[in-house]
């Protein structure tokens, strides 16, 4: 794993992380039931905040040597908690550690109180970012179930509280 890189996003970086990015939204249809739009693409103001350089935001480009295989959202932060937003890998490296890992350097950034969302029904979420919570707090980390903002007949997210 020595080849892992992780690196703030840049403006030159916006061709490859709208192809990160269509993974991703494609990945979390399957748990969130959004189809794509007409033209095949998904809601994308996550991305452009941390495109065009959102002060309460910052994106990670996560690579393996030259190979990009993922990325990492932080938002509010500049407030007392900071949100890991949005977290992607692609499947031919997931359950390798890369995710842990690149999940743990994104973080040592951003120390303080951390949350992070995801969906319940996604069993492999579920099992990751509770061993993410653990690995960086030990025991001392909770979980509860959130209701989704504007979504009222939605199942709630689950969210996690951790300090780094």
């Amino acid at each position: 794993m020595s080849d892992l890189v992780v690196r703030r996003v840049q403006a030159t970086d916006r061709p490859l992380m709208e192809r990160l990015w269509l993974m991703f939204r494609h990945d979390m249809s399957e748990f969130q039931g959004q189809l794509p739009r007409p033209d095949g693409s998904y809601r994308t103001e996550w991305l452009e905040k941390v495109l065009t350089g959102d002060p309460e935001w910052a994106g990670y480009v996560i690579s393996l040597g030259e190979n990009p295989v993922g990325f990492c959202f932080m938002r509010a932060l500049q407030q007392p908690v900071h949100v890991l937003n949005a977290f992607f890998m692609v499947r031919p490296v997931r359950r390798g550690g890369h995710g842990l890992r690149a999940v743990q350097e994104v973080l040592s950034h951003h120390p303080g109180p951390c949350e992070v969302a995801f969906q319940g029904n996604n069993e492999k979420a579920v099992r990751f970012w509770q061993r993410v919570a653990t690995e960086i707090s030990g025991d001392v980390w909770t979980q509860e179930a959130r209701p989704i903002a504007g979504r009222p007949d939605a199942t709630p997210d689950l969210w996690i509280s951790f300090q780094v």
